[in-house]
């Protein structure tokens, strides 16, 4: 093989992530292998405290990429996002619903997609959020917000087809507006 096509071998096995320092394939899962125990290894000797505060840090990466670039699904990316957040803090939901001053069964309905938040909730989970996030990272206040109205705009857009024909019929262009 000329050292051009195989320059040009390992620049294209570099840019796929293969690692071209193998030359079998058990050499390779065996250094897999060794990775993971490492990896294991290491989460064990994590703290109680170090875990939950990367479950924070991955959960806000992951909403700060839903805002920046939000995909439509058929499920609710806030209240994914939500029970992440509460899950990661909290051992029952309930101790949360506790902490924010609303009921457990306003908190499932939420969660359960069977009831909108309201501002009120929307506003002491922003707050409650800031505080848990002093000592993890820089959370911003409208985090929770936009999320939420990211996910709204979405299902609005999405669902065009159903709502569209029947509130087009309501709507007129007078002639001062054709301009």
């Amino acid at each position: 093989m000329t050292s051009r096509k195989k320059e040009i071998r390992e620049v294209g096995g570099a840019e796929y992530g293969v690692d071209s320092r193998y030359t079998s394939k058990k050499d390779r899962l065996d250094d897999g292998k060794a990775l993971m125990e490492a990896r294991l290894q290491r989460m064990k000797n994590l703290s109680a405290d170090q875990i939950v505060k990367a479950k924070l840090l991955q959960l806000k990466l992951k909403m700060d990429e839903y805002i920046k670039e939000p995909v439509y699904h058929t499920h609710s990316a806030f209240t994914e996002f939500l029970t992440s957040y509460i899950d990661a803090i909290y051992s029952r939901r309930n101790s949360f619903a506790k902490d924010i001053d609303v009921t457990p069964v306003l908190l499932s309905q939420i969660l359960n997609n069977h009831r909108e938040p309201n501002e009120e909730f929307l506003l002491r989970l922003m707050i409650h959020a800031e505080k848990t996030y002093e000592h993890v990272c820089q959370f911003h206040k409208r985090t929770w917000h936009q999320v939420y109205f990211q996910e709204k705009i979405c299902d609005v857009i999405a669902s065009q087809d159903k709502w569209r024909p029947d509130v087009e019929k309501h709507v007129k262009i007078s002639k001062l507006a054709k301009v």
